[in-house]
C-alpha cells in the first residue's frame, strides 16, 4: 500500500529526484532571459537523470528554449502566460478568480511558507511574485520543505490540471513542464476531475465589487515590468 502524507498519498519519486523535477520545472516555467539560458545545460543534466515520464516532457521544453531566439521566447511567454487567463501560473486564480476568497487562499500559502521560515519576496527573484505562483510553489517544495510543497500542489491539483489542459490546447511548448509536474503527482481524483470540468465550462468565479484583483497576471509587478504595464 502506498504511504500517505496526512490525507494525501506520498510521492512515488524519491526525495532527490522529486526535488530535481520540481526545480527544473520551476526554472523553465520562469520568464526567459539570459540567466535562464545560461542555466539550461545544468537543467538538462538534471532532467537526464529523471524517469522518462517526468524527464521527457521537460527535455522538450529545454530543447525549445535552447533552439529558439530569446526575443521570440519572451514574446511567446508574455502572450501565453500574461495574456491568457486560462494559462496564468497563479494557482488560486483558477478556483477563486478575483474574489475576496482568493485573499484567504493566498494567506494560507504564506502561512504554509512561514511554517518553514520561508518568506516570499526574501530574494529579488521572488519579490514580484504572489505566493501561489507555480514557480514559487515548486521552488519551495524543491529546496525548502518537500512535504508541505507536496501538500500545496495536491490541494490545488485541479488548478495544475487545468493549466496543463489549457497549455496543451493552446499548443504551447511550455506544456511539457506542467506535464512533468503532473507526472510527479498522483492521478487526478474524481472530485478534482469534476472541478476541472466545471472550471473549463464556467471559468473562474466573477469579480466581487470593490476588490482589487489578486490574481490578474497583468497587474503583477514583474509582469508589468516586461509588458509595459497593465492592459
Amino acid at each position: 500500500m502506498r504511504r500517505r502524507v496526512g490525507r494525501h498519498p506520498a510521492p512515488a519519486l524519491d526525495e532527490q529526484l522529486l526535488s530535481a523535477a520540481w526545480q527544473s520545472a520551476s526554472l523553465v516555467l520562469g520568464y526567459p532571459d539570459e540567466e535562464l539560458l545560461a542555466d539550461l545545460p545544468l537543467v538538462r543534466r538534471a532532467v537526464d537523470a529523471l524517469p522518462a515520464a517526468v524527464g521527457a516532457p521537460l527535455d522538450r521544453v529545454v530543447g525549445h528554449l535552447t533552439t529558439t531566439p530569446l526575443a521570440a521566447l519572451q514574446a511567446d511567454y508574455v502572450e501565453t502566460f500574461d495574456s491568457r487567463r486560462r494559462c496564468n501560473l497563479y494557482l488560486t486564480y483558477f478556483t477563486h478568480g478575483d474574489t475576496r476568497k482568493r485573499g484567504l487562499a493566498l494567506l494560507r500559502f504564506k502561512q504554509t511558507y512561514l511554517r518553514s521560515g520561508f518568506v516570499v519576496g526574501a530574494t529579488p527573484a521572488e519579490g514580484a511574485e504572489l505566493p501561489d505562483h507555480l514557480c514559487v510553489v515548486l521552488e519551495y517544495g524543491a529546496t525548502v520543505d518537500q512535504r508541505l510543497g507536496w501538500k500545496l500542489l495536491l490541494d490545488h491539483r485541479a488548478s495544475v490540471e487545468l493549466l496543463r489542459l489549457s497549455l496543451r490546447n493552446a499548443g504551447s511548448p511550455w506544456v511539457g513542464a506542467v506535464e512533468a509536474v503532473c507526472a510527479t503527482l498522483p492521478p487526478v481524483r474524481t472530485e478534482d476531475e469534476e472541478l476541472v470540468r466545471r472550471l473549463v465550462a464556467e471559468g473562474p468565479p466573477a469579480e466581487e465589487v470593490g476588490l482589487t484583483p489578486y490574481g490578474e497576471p497583468t497587474l503583477d509587478p514583474q509582469v508589468a515590468a516586461r509588458t509595459g504595464g497593465p492592459r
